[in-house]
């Protein structure tokens, strides 16, 4: 990302066809990362029924009001979804708008999307630049990415997700944008080295080069970025003047784990 230059917003799509993923997480983390190096930076939920980056973000806020002390903050949106069917076309346009408006005054937009598709989830990835699939180390998560047969080894048809990931390629190269900038993430990883994790890692790596994707570790699942949410915090925001809270090895191992991923999202 480059600040020098006037120019839309760029748009980061944090999405995958389940939930539990951690896409709040990376969210929140992701945009603190950014404002903490000077960008301008907007952040839009679409999971508006669950609203976890909303609440995260309301956390933060009711932190730095009893505490009387500020820290970087996200201009957030909350946009929850139409269930009247015969109004989504015009929810739809509404809110094109707001993503319109938003990368006119931003440096990055980041858009946090519902765990389940719907019209909101496929209309997000419309606006893409760079798409980012937080799975865990699970073989059942795979299956979103393709069919595959674990006992002889053979990678099938593609899942759901890497289906429709291909159709919004086609809409971008249609509308001008012939590259979508796809990165999937290993995240809520678990801290054991098991068989699991290191099978779920060897065919993200293969699947990569077959769907077009760029296959980075993501977060382990510790305990801190639970504790963190409740009071709107991130790892980012441990050694702030206001705060100087006291880091441990756990805390410190998270921070560099953000770093790495914001750094292999978004390199200099």
């Amino acid at each position: 990302m480059d600040k020098s230059t006037k120019k839309s917003a760029h748009v980061i799509v944090v999405s995958n066809e389940k939930g539990g993923t951690g896409k709040s997480t990376i969210s929140m983390h992701l945009a603190i990362k950014l404002l903490q190096e000077g960008f301008k930076v907007a952040t839009v939920d679409l999971d508006g029924r669950q609203g976890t980056l909303s609440k995260y973000i309301e956390n933060r806020k009711s932190f730095c009001g009893r505490r009387l002390i500020r820290l970087p903050m996200p201009e957030h949106y909350r946009v929850s979804p139409q269930e009247n069917y015969d109004l989504i076309p015009q929810a739809l346009q509404e809110l094109n708008l707001l993503i319109e408006a938003l990368c006119m005054s931003f440096d990055a937009v980041i858009i946090d999307t519902p765990g389940t598709k719907n019209y909101l989830f496929e209309a997000a990835h419309k606006f893409a630049d760079t798409l980012i699939t937080p799975i865990s180390d699970s073989l059942i998560d795979l299956s979103v990415i393709a069919d595959i047969d674990f006992d002889l080894g053979h990678i099938g048809k593609p899942g759901p997700y890497a289906n429709f990931i291909w159709d919004v390629k086609k809409h971008l190269a249609a509308q001008g944008k012939p590259y979508l900038n796809w990165i999937v993430v290993g995240n809520k990883v678990s801290s054991l080295n098991s068989k699991n994790k290191q099978t779920v890692f060897e065919y993200l790596t293969k699947l990569a080069k077959r769907f077009g994707f760029r296959f980075v570790d993501g977060l382990r699942d510790r305990v801190i970025y639970k504790e963190l949410f409740l009071e709107g915090l991130t790892v980012l925001d441990m050694n702030h003047e206001a705060l100087k809270l006291k880091m441990s090895v756990s805390h410190l191992a998270a921070k560099r784990e953000i770093r790495a991923l914001a750094e292999s999202i978004c390199p200099d």
